[in-house]
């Protein structure tokens, strides 16, 4: 075993776990406290988190002896990435691992938000039988707009084509002879928005995405659209959602992230046409062995000095 010492500061599945306790000391604090990370951090060649933790500027300064910050799935928004590129510490995270997991989370809210499940099933459970109050619609034939259409985007899409969706695609990062390949029809941002019934995204949070679907942007789009995210809080205007709800210009909306988490009881968790979910799009046991076999492995390779897959910074 080498001397490396890697902190586990957030909860990792114990496929990769075991895989950093073959090859270096493993300090396994799911709970950490940010003062006790503060204080502890000066001793770890590598560390391992999730969203929970934030990897600050102060944080990564007392980090004398951190060679690599491995974030479990895709998003690095609570990373600063800047700091950590100028301390020299290298960010990886594990991107595919999750993607199955989010789009059928993607589909299900889909499902959920057309016939209506989760408040036949709240119905049901309080002895009623409501069933003429129940009129749903189908996925086939709707048009189905994905921004975002890169490996879960592309997941959804296929999946989505499956039950009879037409598909339309935008993403700032790639062709659209690209955008065709990943099983959608690139249209620009503006059509898509005026073309689609159900919009789902899949962008990260950053200074460009950030609360772009606005009270301006939901203007744009048809009357009755559903909106769909499981990608990450900060992407919606969540004040902008509830009014369009409120007015009736969205139909529905399915959410796994929001702007705050946990968010309480707000009142567009609390509207009878939002069905939420706790951020759940990783939350299967396949996605979670994946993500911290992935993880591991990739800080190990980073420690070694071994080409990496999944660099971030």
């Amino acid at each position: 075993m080498s001397d490396w010492k890697v902190l586990l500061a957030d909860r990792i599945a114990d496929a990769g776990k075991q895989i950093l306790l073959d090859h270096a000391q493993v300090d396994d604090c799911p709970e950490i406290s940010a003062e006790e990370l503060h204080r502890d951090i000066g001793h770890y060649d590598a560390m391992v988190v999730r969203s929970r933790t934030q990897v600050t500027e102060a944080l990564l300064k007392r980090a004398g002896r951190m060679k690599v910050v491995g974030r479990m799935g895709v998003g690095v928004d609570n990373i600063d990435l800047d700091a950590a590129r100028s301390a020299g510490i290298t960010v990886v995270n594990s991107p595919n691992a999750t993607t199955i997991a989010v789009a059928e989370l993607t589909m299900a809210l889909m499902l959920d938000l057309a016939r209506k499940t989760p408040r036949a099933d709240g119905s049901m459970k309080k002895g009623h039988w409501d069933k003429k109050t129940l009129r749903g619609t189908e996925l086939f034939g709707k048009t189905l707009g994905i921004i975002g259409i890169g490996r879960i985007g592309r997941a959804v899409a296929k999946r989505a084509s499956g039950f009879g969706m037409r598909i339309l695609g935008y993403d700032a990062f790639l062709t659209p002879d690209r955008v065709r390949e990943n099983g959608a029809e690139p249209v620009s941002l503006d059509a898509l928005y005026r073309k689609s019934d159900y919009i789902s995204l899949h962008v990260p949070l950053t200074g460009v995405t950030r609360s772009m679907i606005s009270a301006q942007t939901l203007e744009r789009m048809k009357d009755g659209v559903h909106i769909v995210c499981a990608a990450r809080g900060g992407v919606i205007d969540e004040a902008a959602l509830l009014e369009a709800l409120e007015s009736g210009k969205v139909a529905g909306a399915g959410l796994d992230v929001f702007e705050v988490e946990p968010p309480g009881a707000s009142p567009l968790v609390s509207h009878p046409r939002v069905i939420t979910t706790p951020h759940i799009g990783a939350q299967t046991e396949e996605a979670q062995d994946r993500a911290a076999v992935d993880i591991a492995t990739e800080i190990l390779r980073a420690l070694e000095g071994q080409e990496l897959r999944w660099r971030v910074a």
